[in-house]
């Protein structure tokens, strides 16, 4: 890794982490308005689900099929929440499947929990798509997507500026960016190292409430990572998994199709509890 790459990436830690230092004088000194809060909110969310619905289980795992408008709007969202470029985002999450918790895995807490969470934005690098994704590659959305991600990142410091002025940028822009990133990091470390491991695997992957609840269901991560390709990631109806409410809502109005779903009795088969399921229930 260049020390220019590694200069760009503390730029990306340091300065939403300093922002949310001045957030937090802010709150402390009440000069926070209900407005910036709701601003952080309305663009924590959608970024979010752009992370986990579109980077995530729609284009590195295609858990599902999107009407290209969805497809483009949802990457789009992704590529604001500034982890990465849409491809080498996937081709890095494809390679942590390929080797999780193992020699070869970009982040995992083998070694070290701060490693799993930031570190291995610093060391390494990027997964080879060629090797991890190379469909990725070929769908044309994908590589203007990926090619046009600062535009992108302009766009999510842009439009909370023009909302809300300097308060909106602090706010909407480096506050929001904080804790996107942080959240989406924590699956790496968080639900790799506590949580619930109701399913087998051979790797370290924990089921995290908390993570779930800020992470829009991705926190599921055990479940998860015994079966990739899930779109539904909280299985359990206790588990709130904001991105499937959304690819569920989207289905029923046929902009989404094709939505990978594991089958109950699949489900209790993994848990060791086949004998609970009742009678004639296949799937929910």
């Amino acid at each position: 890794m260049s020390w220019l790459h590694k200069s760009i990436v503390l730029t990306v830690v340091l300065i939403p982490f300093l922002a949310a230092g001045l957030a937090i004088w802010q709150v402390w000194e009440r000069y926070v308005t209900w407005r910036d809060l709701a601003l952080l909110f309305a663009l924590y969310l959608p970024i979010s689900i752009g992370v986990t619905g579109g980077y995530h289980r729609m284009l590195t795992h295609r858990s599902f099929r999107a009407h290209p408008v969805v497809r483009f709007i949802l990457l789009a969202l992704g590529s604001m929440a500034v982890e990465g470029a849409a491809i080498t985002w996937a081709a890095n999450h494809l390679k942590h499947h390929a080797y999780a918790d193992k020699d070869g895995d970009p982040h995992s807490p083998v070694e070290g929990f701060l490693h799993a969470h930031l570190g291995w934005l610093f060391t390494g690098e990027d997964a080879d798509p060629h090797l991890y994704g190379r469909y990725l590659l070929d769908d044309p959305l994908v590589v203007f997507i990926n090619r046009t991600f600062f535009l992108w990142v302009a766009l999510s410091l842009l439009v909370p500026f023009a909302i809300g002025g300097w308060a909106g940028l602090l706010w909407g822009g480096l506050v929001r960016m904080f804790f996107v990133h942080h959240v989406t990091w924590s699956v790496n470390s968080v639900c790799h190292t506590f949580g619930s491991k109701p399913y087998a695997t051979d790797d370290r992957s924990r089921n995290n409430w908390v993570v779930g609840l800020l992470g829009m269901g991705e926190g599921f991560h055990n479940a998860h990572h015994r079966w990739p390709s899930a779109a539904i990631h909280g299985m359990d109806r206790w588990q709130f998994d904001a991105t499937a409410y959304l690819i569920q809502t989207l289905e029923k109005i046929r902009l989404v199709t094709e939505v990978h779903r594991i089958p109950l009795e699949t489900r209790l088969r993994a848990r060791g509890v086949l004998s609970r399921t009742p009678l004639g229930a296949a799937a929910d």
